[in-house]
């Protein structure tokens, strides 16, 4: 299943990967997907497009700031390369942790770690040290490139847990900061000649379970993600300007600000944060042909009105959570701009099923990108017909595998990546969404789907986002609780609570309708942006232990 011919010294990631049989199946059934055994994915990503597109091509902006052309990511990758392996010592395979916002250094830093053979552990700059140091006790980077604003927590890590990591900050002032050591590098590089199959990214996943798992992915499955989901869906070319919110640490905003736009020779506008309507402000101003973003961020510019401030957009991505239908029409009939929803993972580093101009169907997330295949799996692991809902199944040329994680063997069953959503399919083909399957609440023998209810509660005036999760009730088993966050002014109370009940009931079957509504001031989120609605469990849960009678042995 591997080849023999890695050029890691360090062989900590090949050692550490699942065991073969724990693999899901791997398949690689378009010509895209055929790879040379040997391949660097940094190579093809600035090297390539450099000699194809030209080195005076814009490749990166910041808002209001200066361009890197693509010669210039490519001497600023070579030179970060450069002062990985003569300053630091780094072998082929060493982990090189990376903590950062979005800003042109850290792509120039993925980069050099990748040129350099080096496996990135990619970690968000919202993290706190406490969330960092059980991602670095398990990956065991030798190396941290850290933005020197973000550093702290890092050194708590160095001193708390690993005591042999080398913190190197960049953006200061320092003598050792990284960029210091930059500027004596000549900025000519020969990349390691990794094999296809070397392990090239320790992913984390945003933990919308609680418990993050690090996701191992190959310098072919880089590639992988932009010859399906880029090549078939998006279709981006040269003249695009990609923006995305999420950040380069998680794998959907690693696709959209640096695979897919510089193998199409494009430009990205990378912002370190903005608001929602900052962000349509900034597309607006920019230029900003494509934007990827999370559901959320588009309810928020059509409730403020803004959603004219989008009309230069050739597309518009939504991923991280499902995409409501009404968002979806909004955007259609208000701009004309048919938003490509879809549906990825952490484990298969990113989208598999999507739709793009008139393949997309209404209400539906998509058909499986060129080069995956989808089923729907019911409890025993077989494969339902058309319009059952059931576990969804995926199977291409990428997939789960977890560095030393049990849980390896629940997410792959028979061959299959089952992601934990529940989805049924038309006799299409077309692929629907129903809910997380920890998210499917059992109501006095009623199957409820969460998103359902949100997407109901949401289209509320009065409403700006909402959570649903079911509570345990002894008479019901469970029943629907929705946590609601309403808009400025308006106040949450009694009233307003049977107000939202009635207009659910208006909207879907009576025994839907939340029956406990609870309003607060925002909901819990990852630094992903991803909405965790493990932690409303557990708050509801802890309540409800609280209340119990205390009982005597």
């Amino acid at each position: 299943m591997l080849s023999s011919t890695s050029a890691h010294l360090d062989t900590f990631a090949r050692d550490h990967l699942p065991s073969a049989h724990l693999w899901p199946t791997i398949e690689f059934t378009t010509p895209d997907l055929r790879y040379p055994e040997r391949l660097n994915a940094a190579t093809e990503l600035i090297d390539v497009s450099t000699a194809t597109f030209g080195a005076d091509r814009p490749a990166l902006r910041t808002p209001g700031g200066r361009t890197w052309s693509y010669g210039e990511l490519r001497t600023r990758a070579n030179q970060v390369a450069q002062v990985l392996t003569e300053d630091l010592g780094l072998l082929p395979g060493q982990r090189v942790m990376l903590r950062s916002p979005n800003n042109p250094w850290t792509v120039a830093a993925w980069l050099g770690v990748l040129k350099a053979g080096g496996v990135v552990v990619t970690t968000m700059a919202a993290l706190h040290a406490r969330e960092i140091a059980p991602i670095a006790e398990r990956t065991r980077p030798s190396i941290a490139l850290v933005d020197h604003r973000f550093a702290e927590d890092a050194h708590i890590v160095r001193d708390t847990v690993l005591p042999s990591l080398r913190v190197m900050e960049y953006g200061g002032a320092g003598r050792d900061d990284l960029l210091a050591h930059t500027a004596t590098k000549s900025g000519e590089f020969t990349d390691v000649a990794t094999s296809a199959d070397d392990v090239a990214l320790l992913g984390p996943t945003s933990g919308s379970t609680g418990v993050p798992k690090i996701t191992m992915h190959f310098h072919r499955d880089l590639l992988s993600i932009d010859n399906t989901f880029a090549r078939h869906v998006l279709k981006p070319t040269a003249d695009d300007l990609f923006a995305c919110t999420a950040p380069l640490a998680f794998t959907f905003g690693l696709g959209m600000l640096a695979v897919f736009p510089l193998r199409a020779g494009a430009c990205v506008l990378l912002t370190e944060a903005a608001t929602p309507l900052q962000l349509a402000g900034l597309v607006e101003r920019e230029g900003v042909t494509v934007l990827a973003t999370a559901p959320t961020a588009y309810r928020a510019i059509l409730r403020a009105g803004e959603e004219h401030r989008l009309a230069g957009l050739r597309a518009g991505v939504s991923a991280g959570e499902h995409l409501p239908r009404s968002v979806w029409e909004r955007l259609r009939d208000g701009l004309g701009l048919r938003v490509i929803d879809g549906i990825g993972a952490t484990e298969m580093l990113h989208i598999f099923i999507s739709a793009a101009g008139d393949d997309i169907r209404s209400g539906a997330t998509g058909k499986p990108v060129p080069g995956f295949r989808a089923t729907i799996l019911g409890p025993d692991g077989a494969e339902l017909g058309p319009g059952e809902p059931g576990r969804l199944g995926v199977i291409g040329p990428v997939g789960c595998r977890y560095l030393d994680d049990e849980r390896q063997e629940a997410y792959v069953v028979n061959g299959w990546n089952v992601t934990g959503d529940i989805f049924s399919r038309d006799e299409d083909g077309y692929f629907y969404y129903h809910s997380r399957s920890d998210n499917m609440i059992v109501s006095s023998g009623y199957n409820i789907g969460g998103p359902e209810v949100e997407t109901a509660i949401d289209t509320h005036p009065d409403v700006l986002e909402s959570a649903v999760i079911g509570r345990p009730d002894a008479e019901r088993g469970s029943v629907v609780c929705a946590f609601v966050v309403l808009r400025d002014g308006v106040t949450g109370d009694a009233a307003k609570a049977r107000e939202i009940q009635d207009h659910v009931k208006r909207l879907l079957a009576p025994y839907k309708y939340p029956r406990d509504v609870r309003f607060c001031d925002s909901l819990p989120r990852n630094a992903s942006g991803k909405l965790q609605h493990f932690a409303l469990r557990g708050l509801v849960e802890a309540e409800q232990a609280a209340e119990a009678p205390a009982t005597t042995q």
